[in-house]
């Protein structure tokens, strides 16, 4: 497993703009494909992006795309996830997520359980 420590959520008013960060630990970091859920009080868990490290594609939800922005700094083994434009419905705890090195993900979008590392999650919320 990879340790996933994430950073960065907080109180924001709508229309403003957060950058999550998620450090990860170890050195397979280019290996791995990692990502972010989120989960609203009394709202099932929510993916909302992810990229393939190696290759550096990535992939969105149809409800952030063109809002939320997926990108990695491979020298610091950090992935973030720039969020624009927020919005009340936005308020959720967001997690990062990494697969297992060298796994795949045969279907999109992806599952909670095609990762094997998850972080603590970090509090976003967003206030009319």
């Amino acid at each position: 497993q990879v340790r996933l420590v994430e950073s960065g959520g907080g109180l924001v008013q709508a229309g403003d703009s957060l950058t999550l960060s998620c450090a990860a630990s170890g050195r397979t970091f280019n290996r791995l494909i990692m990502g972010w859920f989120r989960q609203a009080p009394g709202k099932e868990r929510e993916f909302l992006a992810a990229m393939n490290l190696n290759s550096g594609y990535s992939y969105y939800a149809d409800s952030v795309k063109g809002r939320f922005t997926i990108f990695r700094d491979s020298v610091q083994s950090t992935l973030y996830l720039q969020m624009n434009s927020l919005k009340p419905e936005d308020t959720a705890v967001y997690f990062c997520v990494a697969t297992n090195p060298g796994q795949t993900i045969g279907v999109l979008p992806p599952q909670w359980t095609d990762f094997g590392s998850w972080g603590q999650g970090t509090q976003v919320t967003v206030s009319s």
